[in-house]
């Protein structure tokens, strides 16, 4: 489709939709969602250029010389705000002297479904969005919304969840109008956590989906009097907001599932699924440094416990059955559970990490070592301490970035000049991090 037929379907489908203004987004390399407000009198002319954004004004790999961003929307993405059904909603590519941006987080997965499209692969995505309801006081410290919600086992209590139930069934409404099949919602395992799912589908639809979610999330929480957090570990004693994502490998031509049809003793996964499962497993380290970006994440992937007794996230690079205590879970032959994520990843950057790092394990006809049905959070077990020696997940994002900075496969899989300038940023925000004093610092040393 060329640029001035995308405008045009742009501008019609908005009319037809009564729609007033159009919101060109995108994100960040952080995952920081930025837009412009075009009136629909303009659409059609800037829809087909781009509209202008000073790149180096965001989380991106450029300077103040550069000129002007553009952000060039995909018509297939626009959808009426259902909370503002004048505003419609774009999410766009960048482009910059006339060629996509090379770290552009949309462009990277779109490059990396390209290289899976060579294998005659298709890759499709299902994620557990798992969020806290916090004050919505702006005094900087963060509190449980529901002051009634202090269960150390809160996870599924029908009363919490239902004195949310005008914010959650309000999201799940939006969901079904805009066509993504939510089919439940839950408080999660966290006082003031919860959790909504829907259908998964193409990795880039289900990026998209997962921008939108939080954006929707957090424009609702306020208008409820919350604020919606994504952050991976908001509370030191209780579980983080993990982004499981449920991976299926499809064929490209005719869209049949690829994963099943392998022996029980492997939980049914296919020859190919195992292949690229194996990818996953021996890229794990460095699949953290997109999967897990900020200094908060290794708070989550650390934890030694919480109240509630168990922290559900991974902490050696182990598959297993239906075991949420490995990294990759396979609660059946159709998927496989990638349980490393959380909340602050980059959606798009999170889908290319995972077909760039499982494409790797195929082409390489890599073959999976046997499952490890055990606890991996026993570490008393000697085949788990083994593990947990063997195959340790980064300590901290230094080491992640590290592990990124050396990985082979994920800088063929994401090109070298997406991998430098993703160094190049968390590096900084890492030195940033070392940089600050805190607190704990002035406790533990003012009078050493």
């Amino acid at each position: 489709t060329s640029a001035a037929a995308a405008a045009r379907e742009i501008a019609e489908r908005g009319e037809s939709l009564g729609i007033k203004f159009f919101q060109f987004s995108f994100v960040d390399v952080f995952g920081v969602q930025r837009s412009k407000l075009v009136p629909a009198s303009r659409v059609a002319e800037i829809a087909e250029g781009g509209a202008g954004f000073a790149g180096f004004a965001a989380h991106l790999d450029m300077d103040p010389t550069m000129g002007d961003l553009l952000a060039v929307p995909d018509a297939s993405t626009l959808v009426a705000l259902p909370w503002q059904p004048e505003v419609g909603w774009l999410s766009c590519n960048l482009v910059h002297n006339g060629a996509e941006l090379p770290h552009g987080p949309r462009n990277v997965l779109r490059q990396v479904q390209a290289k899976l499209a060579e294998h005659n692969l298709t890759l499709k995505i299902g994620v557990e969005c798992e969020f806290f309801l916090i004050d919505g006081a702006p005094s900087g410290n963060a509190a449980v919304s529901d002051a009634l919600d202090v269960q150390s086992k809160p996870c599924y209590d029908a009363h919490t969840l239902m004195r949310r139930y005008d914010f959650i069934s309000t999201m799940v409404k939006n969901m079904e109008a805009l066509g993504w099949g939510p089919y439940q919602a839950d408080h999660e395992d966290a006082n003031g956590q919860f959790e909504i799912n829907w259908d998964f589908d193409d990795a880039l639809v289900t990026a998209d989906r997962v921008v939108f979610f939080k954006y929707m999330a957090r424009t609702l929480a306020e208008r409820h009097g919350f604020r919606a957090t994504f952050m991976p570990k908001p509370f030191a004693s209780l579980t983080g907001s993990g982004c499981h994502a449920h991976i299926s490998l499809h064929d490209l031509a005719t869209g049949k599932n690829l994963c099943a049809g392998g022996d029980a003793a492997m939980h049914g996964l296919s020859p190919t699924a195992l292949s690229f499962l194996s990818g996953l497993i021996a890229n794990a380290p460095a699949l953290a440094a997109l999967t897990n970006p900020t200094v908060n994440s290794y708070k989550r992937l650390g934890a030694r416990t919480t109240t509630s007794g168990s922290t559900w996230s991974p902490g050696v690079a182990t598959w297993a059955g239906n075991n949420r205590t490995a990294l990759i879970r396979v609660p059946d032959e159709r998927r496989m559970e990638l349980r490393l994520a959380d909340m602050s990843a980059n959606p798009y950057l999170l889908a290319a990490a995972i077909g760039a790092a499982g494409l790797d394990g195929i082409v390489k006809g890599s073959v999976a070592s046997p499952p490890m049905d055990r606890n991996m959070h026993d570490f008393s077990d000697p085949a788990v301490a083994a593990a947990a020696k063997a195959a340790p997940l980064p300590a901290n994002l230094a080491a992640a970035l590290d592990a990124l900075d050396g990985s082979a496969a994920l800088r063929a899989g994401l090109t070298d000049s997406f991998v430098d300038s993703y160094l190049k940023l968390r590096r900084a925000h890492w030195e940033e991090y070392l940089a600050h004093l805190s607190p704990w610092e002035i406790q533990a040393y003012l009078d050493c």
